[in-house]
């Protein structure tokens, strides 16, 4: 059986992955969802040092010693999955990239939006350190998956969107998955060696799956997501 350790992405704490984790747990898996620093239960550990360095750093605290880890991460949560993979690659059997990709070296998560969305995105901060949360009105939630985000959710750190991730030159390569929600699969596979962000997408590493649903598939999907990672 193996070991998973779940990130969730911005605004989410460990919380979202409960029915993810039912569904390992019930397979005999080892499940460790994470709440990253200054969010959800760990809301009053925000703070304007919180940043990427800091939520890497609560994934490896969780990983631990253990190997054979598949280290699963949504959404904005793929700069600090990526820095510990590319940190620890010995101790994981996979990495997982639920509806996202690992960005290059130099790149912040912020940087892959417009630059519209990036102003609207600095002026909801304004001269605080956390990204509000949004409506989630759009999502694919039902009223009552909504109300159940909305009611957990709590603002992001914003350094965990500005931080630019430095990754190393020599890396060792670790089998990779991607799980294509609201990217179509052959969109994906169009802008490998087209797209910056998308640059690392061509190693022999990856394989592909897709999810057609919303961008939160642990909220709509979440036992095809867990027979998935």
């Amino acid at each position: 059986m193996a070991t998973y350790v779940l990130v969730p992405g911005f605004w989410l704490g460990a919380w979202v992955w409960d029915e993810v984790a039912a569904v390992l747990r019930e397979q005999g898996h080892e499940v460790l969802p994470v709440t990253l620093t200054g969010l959800a239960e760990r809301a009053a550990e925000a703070s304007p040092e919180v940043n990427v360095d800091t939520h890497a750093q609560d994934i490896l605290d969780v990983i631990g010693d253990r190997r054979d880890v598949v280290l699963v991460g949504h959404s904005g949560a793929n700069l600090p999955v990526t820095a510990v993979a590319d940190r620890i690659p010995e101790q994981l059997a996979r990495v997982v990239y639920v509806d996202t990709a690992p960005l290059p070296s130099g790149m912040a998560q912020i940087d892959f939006q417009e630059p519209q969305e990036q102003a609207a995105v600095r002026a909801a901060v304004g001269d605080g350190f956390t990204i509000p949360v949004p409506d989630f009105a759009d999502a694919g939630f039902t009223e009552e998956q909504r109300e159940h985000v909305l009611a957990h959710a709590t603002p992001e750190p914003f350094g965990a969107a500005t931080q630019p991730l430095v990754r190393p030159r020599e890396r060792t390569a670790v089998p990779k998955t991607m799980i294509c929600c609201t990217i179509p699969l052959a969109a994906v596979r169009s802008m490998i060696g087209t797209v910056p962000a998308f640059s690392e997408l061509s190693g022999p590493e990856w394989t592909f799956h897709e999810l057609p649903t919303g961008h939160w598939p642990m909220v709509t999907l979440p036992a095809r997501l867990a027979s998935l990672c």
